[in-house]
């Protein structure tokens, strides 16, 4: 009796063994944290693509800040002339020249320009969505970089050209407007450092809600709320 075995039986039995295992359909099962690593991998790669500080963004962030600074400053001096509060003329004061204004005047300069540069960063780091920091930081250049143009074309062809002063409401740090006095500088300085802090706040609020829109698909499986 012969014991030989059929090479085409042993090459139809791995075939069927092999045909069994592809058929075979293994679930891949995901949890929470693996998609949060993915999405996570996802921005980082496509901030290193699009991060970065955008001049364009930062510049409807600077015009937000100074429409935004103009306005509230037309609301103060309504308000002090309809409850009394500006008889003085403090509002005024304050947005012309840093260097005559009382602690109320300064106050009331400082917090328009706080919220003004608050709204133009989180303008900023709402459309450049990466970076907040960066895009506020860019708000601020914009400001000092247009007020640095405007003191020079005021210098060159005299005040017909000075646009700052031209238009009422715009809070500015006077320069060649008279002798600055200590009380003067300091406010002068507390206003640049308002406006950048002002900016870098907002960039990162600004940004903060793309991280929540990136995370929303997750929180919405896990019914928890992004932070």
């Amino acid at each position: 009796m012969s014991t030989a075995i059929n090479p085409a039986d042993d090459e139809r039995t791995e075939a069927g063994q092999t045909s069994g295992h592809q058929s075979r359909t293994v679930p891949v099962v995901t949890t929470h944290a693996d998609r949060r690593a993915e999405a996570d991998e996802t921005v980082r790669l496509q901030k290193e693509r699009f991060g970065g500080m955008k001049f364009g963004a930062c510049f409807f962030g600077w015009l937000t800040a100074t429409g935004t600074a103009v306005l509230l400053t037309a609301l103060l001096g309504a308000a002090g002339a309809v409850f009394g509060f500006a008889q003085d003329g403090t509002v005024e004061q304050a947005t012309e020249n840093a260097g005559t204004i009382g602690l109320a005047g300064a106050i009331a300069l400082l917090v328009v320009v706080l919220v003004a540069y608050l709204a133009g960063g989180y303008v900023a780091g709402r459309m450049a969505r990466f970076n907040g920091l960066k895009q506020g930081l860019g708000v601020w250049l914009w400001a000092v970089v247009v007020a640095v143009v405007v003191a020079i074309l005021g210098l060159i062809a005299g005040s017909r050209l000075n646009v700052l002063t031209n238009l009422n409401g715009v809070p500015r740090i006077p320069v060649n407007e008279g002798t600055l006095t200590l009380a003067g500088v300091i406010t002068a300085v507390a206003v640049v450092v308002a406006a950048l802090v002002g900016a870098l706040i907002g960039g990162l609020a600004g940004m903060r809600f793309h991280r929540k829109v990136d995370r929303a698909d997750l929180t919405a499986e896990t019914g928890t709320t992004a932070r």
